[in-house]
């Protein structure tokens, strides 16, 4: 008989397992023979396939085309140094995509490194004892225990069951709840047996204790592996950005190419020359260094937030979560530190601070309080040294361990059978077996148990329910969680359909969880930048508005808080309304309202970030442009939908991402300023060589040697900037923004390039007319003169842009404000870019492959000067900008 036709014992004989699991000597074994729980990774993309690629995308055709005209010039006329520029643009090519290839390649392992620090973990029973192990080290035989919102580990059979309902999607397609139980199946297809939980599948209600029969690659996800990798990458609003912006500029390239080939053609140009000239044209015109920047910046971006505690699972998401409008924000371990204690009960119509004190003043009314809060729980108890420590929610190990200190040595009486806490119904029952008969204890919301209490076997009178409900508000408007206790005898046999009625209502428990002490400044940097937040909590009104008073997110008398009984009820159009309230909070929200408010937000034109911890967030999380998971209490389910994860789960790391997301923009913006402000004096001298009839001041190996060399590194820096001071003072981006603003082309094309420009000709002609050349005489490639006067526009140019990497660190902030030596990566690819321009123009292979030659000191004392004039020019600009408050 296959493994569900079997009982709860039969199944565990046949895997040599029993009750308690098995030995760690024996589990080690196994682990050995079968190998880690791990599904082998499906690579969609081969590696070769995306090296080939970055020598196949835009730019690098762009550069193909290059090489090509040269090549061809080459033919048409050999000998003179097409080909070796033909060879050149095609070093190009190789050195870009290699770096380009390379940086891809170590962002993604990084980023699987860093998703190593979150592995599912496994409640395991081995040898009796209740280990936290990782899923992978799971192996056939083992017993652990799954709750609601655990992600199966790993193909297993229940053999104790509690209201189970599993989500198998994964596996299935059937995305509502099925029931599962713990008895032998009569199901010929394992997959559909009632006793069976498939890896990858998640509980989505109960919990219960099953035995694993399966691992790794031997499960029915193993074996559909690919089902689960498939889905393709998404491109955030950045990325699609640089897509179009490397079209626009490629196509801008070739067509100034080709219209600038054709004048020098009709201007009686010989071939070669009118060819170098196009070529020159697009080679200056195309930032060669853009793609490997983005990818650099995102990933240097996703290791700062790693270190600031938030788990980057997709690149994407770093800059989508700058452009974010408004954060959902839940209350409980996120604005608050999930650390709860009781503050207050409300026992026997009176208000007691301790539960020594309702104890000792309420009697036995107190005491049946006490034991329903130590009975009613859903925790599990780990052993470690002989201690035992309690795991699960803060609210239930706070009641346990009030109830503990109160009543010390209590036994507890065991469970018969228990009907799970669900988000609908807002509590949670255990029926157990003690000394007088079955007793029945309940948990939850008041409003979930008032309807189901009586007295004296009648329902509560109006005037008693409505003292119950005030002390509740009472409670609630300091800030405290507030929880009601009942309790009832169940004669046998027990009907489990109605075990929830006649109940009597014991008490109501206060929790309080204090806020966390950085939380109330993130908010405030919140409003700052624009932010709106929204708290979206299954806590009481009262409680979830005094919480948010205390942290600064409520801050006027006409805050509206909505329930989810009202929420129920409105419109999409209400909805939208409602959301345009300055200061909004959610209270006692429901299962599927999460991801209603944050459609209704998206329907508004929000980008909208969303934080969650349980099974029930996954849809809004999957719902939201930027979904956040839980690293500390949050569920398997919904990591696995969320973009980012908060290792710490805390609120302020939320708007460090922001932070981060809106300084990749910036530095992608700066760096833009820097490659293009250097496109104009390497085009000038194209211009005056057609159009004056002047020696070309630049050769493309030149342009190539500053586009590619000198710069590359200054401008890689810049896209490790800091955050500037003003960043989270500024509204959030607008979706249709784009990375090359109108601002940013008259800075780098009208301003920045024209001033190099003008230095870079003045060099060359500075060294021409100290050579005595005249207007109208042509010189030679090889003539000494014009080596000089070549290399001297190399070296203005780049003097110049060594002072321009300074100057575009910030487009408003002056360069003395940022401090010369906050950014030690410039500094170093000063260092670079000097040592560069050196070899190439004082040693013998620099100048063979680069057409230089060594020049004196005054050449450089002659760019010098001007460098300091457009720094001087810039940050008057740059005054005029902020007296403007620009």
């Amino acid at each position: 008989m296959r493994i569900h036709q079997l009982s709860a014992e039969e199944a565990l004989a046949s895997l040599h397992s029993g009750q308690e699991g098995i030995s760690e000597a024996e589990a080690k074994r196994r682990l050995a023979e079968f190998g880690p729980n791990q599904v082998e990774r499906v690579e969609t993309t081969p590696l070769l396939t995306r090296l080939l690629h970055q020598f196949t995308h835009f730019f690098a055709l762009i550069l193909w085309f290059a090489a090509a005209l040269a090549l061809f010039a080459e033919i048409q006329q050999p000998g003179e140094g097409m080909g070796a520029l033909a060879l050149a643009i095609v070093g190009v090519i190789l050195i870009n995509g290699l770096f380009s290839f390379w940086q891809e390649y170590r962002s993604e392992q990084a980023l699987s490194a860093l998703r190593n620090l979150l592995p599912q973990m496994v409640a395991v029973e081995r040898e009796g004892n209740l280990l936290e192990l990782p899923a992978n080290e799971l192996v056939p035989g083992d017993v652990i225990r799954l709750h609601e919102g655990d992600s199966v580990p790993a193909d297993c059979r229940l053999i104790e069951a509690f209201g189970v309902q599993v989500n198998s999607a994964a596996i299935t397609g059937e995305s509502l709840p099925i029931a599962r139980d713990a008895s032998p199946s009569e199901e010929h297809d394992m997959t559909s047996s009632p006793n069976v939980l498939l890896a990858g599948t998640a509980l989505v209600a109960g919990n219960g204790r099953a035995v694993v029969f399966a691992t790794g690659m031997r499960t029915a996800l193993g074996e559909i592996a690919h089902l689960t990798q498939t889905a393709g990458a998404t491109l955030s609003p950045l990325q699609r950005e640089v897509a179009f912006l490397t079209r626009v500029i490629a196509a801008l390239a070739t067509g100034l190419g080709v219209v600038f080939f054709a004048i020098g053609y009709a201007s009686g140009l010989p071939l070669w020359h009118t060819g170098m000239f196009a070529i020159g044209i697009i080679v200056a015109n195309v930032p060669e260094g853009l793609l490997p920047t983005v990818t650099l910046a995102l990933a240097m971006a996703s290791q700062r937030l790693a270190r600031k505690n938030v788990l980057v699972k997709h690149l994407a998401s770093v800059e989508a979560l700058g452009s974010t409008t408004v954060i959902c924000t839940d209350k409980t371990g996120t604005l608050t530190e999930n650390r709860m204690t009781v503050g207050r009960l409300y026992v026997d119509g009176r208000v007691f601070d301790s539960a020594q004190e309702a104890l000792a003043q309420a009697g036995e009314v107190a005491r049946h309080l006490l034991l329903t809060a130590l009975h009613c729980e859903e925790v599990e108890r780990a052993r470690e040294g002989g201690a035992i420590t309690l795991l699960g929610d803060p609210t239930e190990v706070a009641l346990i361990e009030m109830a503990r200190e109160a009543l010390p040595g209590q036994v507890l009486h065991p469970r018969v059978d228990e009907v799970p806490f669900d988000s609908d119904r807002k509590r949670l029952s255990t029926l157990h077996r003690t000394d007088e008969g079955l007793q029945l204890f309940t948990k939850g919301a008041l409003a979930a148990l008032l309807p189901l209490c009586s007295s004296s076997g009648q329902p509560l009178r109006a005037e008693i329910a409505a003292r119950w409900r005030d002390a509740e508000e009472a409670m609630a408007s300091n800030g405290l969680r507030v929880l009601a206790l009942a309790c009832r005898r169940v004669p046998e046999p027990y009907d489990r359909s109605h075990l929830e009625e006649n109940l009597t209502l014991l008490g109501l428990v206060g929790l309080e969880d204090p806020f966390r002490p950085e939380v109330p400044a993130a908010i405030a940097r919140c409003r700052s930048a624009g932010i709106k937040v929204v708290m979206v909590t299954g806590d009481h009104p009262a409680t979830a508005e005094a919480v948010a008073r205390q942290i600064g997110l409520v801050g006027t008398a006409g805050a509206r808080v909505i329930t989810g009984d009202r929420l129920q009820r409105m419109s999409a159009t209400q909805l939208q309304l409602v959301l345009d309230a300055p200061e909004v909070i959610f209270a006692r929200t429901r299962v599927d309202q999460k991801r209603r408010i944050v459609a209704a937000l998206q329907a508004k034109n929000h980008l909208v970030a969303v934080t969650g911890d349980g099974v029930n967030d996954a849809p809004a999380l999957r719902q939201a442009d930027v979904g956040i998971a839980m690293g500390v209490v949050g569920t398997d389910v919904a990591r696995e939908a969320a973009d980012l994860i908060l290792m710490d789960d805390n609120f302020a790391s939320i708007v460090a991402g922001v932070e981060e997301g809106r300084t990749v923009f910036a530095n992608m913006r700066k760096f833009m300023t820097y490659i293009l402000a250097s496109n104009i004096p390497e085009i000038v001298p194209y211009l005056a060589f057609v159009l004056l009839e002047v020696p070309l001041a630049l050769t493309i190996i030149q342009i190539l040697a500053i586009d590619l060399g000198t710069d590359m590194l200054p401008a890689l820096a810049l896209a490790a900037e800091r955050p500037e001071p003003a960043v989270m003072d500024q509204p959030p981006r607008r979706r249709t923004e784009r990375l090359l603003s109108w601002s940013l082309l008259v800075r780098a094309y009208l301003f920045l390039g024209p001033m190099q420009a003008i230095v870079a000709m003045s060099a060359f002609f500075f060294v021409l007319g100290g050579s005595g050349w005249s207007y109208g005489e042509v010189l030679a490639p090889a003539d000494p003169v014009y080596l000089h006067a070549t290399t001297a526009c190399l070296i203005a140019i780049v003097v110049m842009q060594i002072a321009n990497v300074f100057l575009c660190r910030s487009p408003s902030l002056s360069v003395f404000t940022l401090g010369p030596f906050s950014n030690r990566l410039i500094l170093g690819g000063i260092l670079v870019e000097i040592a560069i321009i050196l070899l190439i123009v004082y040693t013998g292979p620099g100048n063979s492959l680069f057409g230089t030659a060594p020049v004196t000191a005054d050449v450089w004392l002659f760019a010098i000067p001007f460098a300091f004039a457009m720094l001087v020019l810039e940050e008057a600009r740059k005054w005029l900008v902020r007296s403007r408050g620009g």
